[in-house]
């Protein structure tokens, strides 16, 4: 018979049994649970970590914060934490943007915690976090107890955002055209500048390609290089045209530049223009200025010597000549002077018009200064072409010069011929010896060429010289006057004396008159020795008065330059007073070409004159280009016929003619008309017959000294002359 605590022992295992296996049931569901909860810690601690995020959880009430620490995969796998106030954590500057958000997500006012704020880093340094939480805890009344989230640090971003703000910044900012392109090279992006510069809005050019801008300027190859450079990622700078959306044109400085583009596969292409328009002009112009006459459009001298310089070159290497022309338009200077320098410059580019026609554009002409042109024949086969050429320049300039009013100016030139390699072996010495011939050339009366030949050199020499000479020379009291007497025929009697200057040098010894005056005038002296001449003229009148020479006369000649001069009326009165002679018996000769060389200027200079008193003669009349009918316009008292119509009388037909002619328009004129040159009693006999009222010349006495000269006047008797009856005003030659 079995007990009961027989039967109770089998049941009480079934009971243990079933609750170790129970236990065992619920130890292994335990354990399921505790790795099912490190699997989901291990998940969450990857994600943390992959994302760069932290975890944080935020208590309203104590305001203590509860973070998870940072521990890489693989770590002990221990949920590190700690607890901390916020205050500690959060940087001064950022608590009050915090709470302020904080507030306002507790109010309700958003249903995101979010904030950017700097916080301090484990290794003690501040960084900026983006904070973003929810409410993860609320009390019975809705009222937010805990909140929950992630804290991401974003140092890195916001500096790459602050650069990339600036970046921005700075390319709407600069003053460069800057355009981004895609491999393909399509807009992609571009600044203000660049949109000002082309002319065109945003939206019409991102996306479209780069040849929108293309202009026909650039060459297609200069396209192809580009691209080319662009591709290879090979830096590119050099100069292009881009045409704008108007369809102007553009020259542009572009640098360019290729990097990698976001995936790191693509190829962005960055370009940099800067227009250059300007300041291509402005070195065009620079350049023009350089090497370009303005008034004239012709090379200047700095151009003209490189030229000549590669001519001579060429020649050399071809074994050939070079001609060079030097030409300088005559008395240029009187006629500026009498028209105005405005006048003058419009003279200077209508005679490099007609030059630069003449020659054609085959040849060189270049403007030096002033008025000197050159111009520089290349293959001269044969040296004569030089003259040919120059006597086509010569021809050219006999017909007048029209000017921008339509007022036409006669102006002549004088023309210097050197050739290369026959006169000089370098551009320097080959413009000397142009200069010289061409002074040559003045010399031999103008309007004329000369080539030049080695004794030439001897006299620009001897003309330096005396240059230097002559400036010393009224200091030393070289220079003197001797006169000259003029004798009236009808009565007959000795009316006065032509001053004529001449100078006496210790080293030069005598100088003709014909060899210093030129240079004189040249250089400007002439207004200083004009002047001393008009005064030792008059003192010694006076001088012949004190010994009874009352009616004497004194003529005295005037160059361009003193007739020129705006005060030369107030210069002749001080003289006038300061010496104390009657202004009648003053005479003043002009020749033709100084009366022409400014004709309104001269009209109203000799009318002053004729308002003192002074008489007025044109001296040489006939060998200029005077105007009767402007001639009867002036003041004019005497008319002075030149010696080279006097020579051939009475014998020469022409001279015959001619000079009964003068004359009788002289009478007509109301002038009193004097003979010069005279040395034969026949031609004294001839003019007396035809009406001519007085002469001068050797036939009645050479220039004397003022001594030799008081004395002859007061021995002068009528009867050694022997004159015949005067004729009519009017005969027949």
């Amino acid at each position: 018979m079995i007990e009961p605590s027989q039967l109770l022992v089998p049941g009480a295992a079934v009971l243990i049994a079933l609750a170790l296996a129970l236990t065992v049931v619920w130890l292994y569901r335990r354990r399921g649970i505790a790795d099912a909860l490190d699997d989901r810690h291990d998940r969450l601690k990857l994600a943390l970590w992959a994302t760069g995020e932290r975890y944080w959880d935020y208590d309203v009430e104590s305001r203590q914060l509860r973070r998870l620490l940072d521990d890489a995969p693989g770590g002990d796998r221990q949920m590190r934490e700690d607890t901390v106030a916020v205050e500690a954590l959060v940087h001064p500057d950022d608590m009050a943007p915090a709470r302020d958000m904080l507030q306002r997500y507790l109010d309700g006012a958003s249903n995101r915690y979010e904030v950017q704020l700097r916080v301090l880093g484990d290794d003690g340094r501040w960084m900026w976090v983006r904070v973003r939480g929810r409410a993860v805890a609320r009390d019975a009344s809705g009222q937010v107890l805990r909140i929950a989230g992630t804290a991401l640090d974003v140092s890195a971003t916001r500096e790459a955002e602050r650069e990339r703000r600036i970046a921005a910044t700075v390319l709407r900012s600069m003053a460069e055209a800057v355009a981004v392109l895609d491999a393909d090279f399509h807009y992609v992006s571009v600044n203000p500048a660049f949109l000002r510069m082309t002319g065109y809005a945003e939206r019409e050019i991102l996306g479209r390609t780069a040849s929108l801008l293309g202009s026909a300027q650039n060459d297609s190859a200069l396209y192809r290089q580009i691209r080319n450079h662009a591709r290879q990622q090979i830096q590119w700078s050099g100069e292009l045209w881009l045409r704008r959306k108007d369809g102007d044109e553009t020259l542009t400085a572009l640098e360019l530049r290729t990097v990698r583009g976001p995936d790191d596969h693509s190829m962005l292409h960055v370009c940099v223009f800067n227009d250059i328009t300007r300041q291509k002009r402005t070195e065009q112009e620079l350049r023009y200025l350089a090497n370009f006459d303005t008034l004239t459009d012709l090379p200047n001298r700095a151009l003209l010597s490189e030229r000549l310089s590669r001519a001579i070159v060429r020649a050399h290497r071809q074994d050939s000549r070079v001609g060079l022309l030097l030409l300088d338009l005559d008395r240029f200077k009187e006629v500026n002077d009498s028209f105005g320098h405005s006048a003058g410059d419009r003279i200077l580019r209508a005679a490099a018009l007609r030059l630069q026609r003449t020659v054609g554009n085959q040849h060189t002409v270049a403007r030096l200064g002033g008025d000197e042109f050159t111009i520089v024949i290349e293959d001269l086969a044969d040296p004569l072409d030089t003259e040919r050429v120059a006597r086509e320049i010569i021809n050219a300039f006999q017909a007048p010069l029209l000017l921008d009013d339509r007022r036409e100016v006669s102006i002549s030139s004088s023309i210097g011929i050197a050739i290369y390699p026959d006169h000089a072996q370098v551009p320097t010495e080959l413009l000397k010896r142009a200069d010289t011939a061409m002074y040559q050339a003045k010399a031999a009366g103008r309007c004329t060429f000369i080539r030049y030949d080695d004794h030439m050199d001897v006299a620009a020499r001897q003309r330096a010289v005396v240059s230097g000479a002559l400036r010393r020379a009224l200091d030393r009291g070289e220079l003197r006057l001797v006169f000259q007497p003029r004798m009236a025929l009808s009565p007959p009697r000795i009316t006065g004396v032509e001053a004529l200057l001449r100078w006496s040098s210790p080293e030069h010894r005598d100088i003709a008159p014909s060899d210093f005056i030129p240079i004189a005038e040249e250089n400007g002296m002439i207004l200083e020795i004009g002047e001393w001449v008009l005064r030792e003229a008059c003192m010694m009148l006076q001088r012949w008065r004190q010994h009874g020479l009352d009616d004497m006369a004194v003529s005295v000649n005037v160059s361009v330059l003193q007739l020129l001069r705006g005060d030369f009326t107030d210069v002749v009165a001080r003289v006038l007073d300061d010496v104390g002679i009657p202004a009648h018996l003053l005479e003043l000769e002009l020749t033709e070409s100084v009366l022409m060389a400014n004709a309104e200027q001269s009209a109203a200079q000799l009318h002053a004159f004729r308002a003192l008193g002074v008489s007025l003669a044109i001296d040489d009349f006939g060998t200029g280009y005077s105007s009767l009918a402007y001639l009867k316009r002036l003041p004019i008292t005497t008319l002075k016929i030149d010696k080279v119509f006097i020579d051939g009388l009475p014998h020469d037909a022409e001279d015959s003619a001619i000079t009964p002619t003068i004359v009788a328009m002289g009478h007509s004129l109301g002038l009193r008309v004097v003979a010069e040159g005279v040395e034969t009693r026949a031609q004294m006999r001839f003019l007396a017959e035809r009406g001519c009222d007085e002469i001068q010349g050797f036939w009645i006495s050479p220039p004397l000294e003022a001594a030799q000269c008081l004395a002859f006047v007061r021995n002068w008797r009528p009867a050694s002359m022997q004159l015949p009856h005067r004729a009519p005003l009017v005969t027949s030659p």
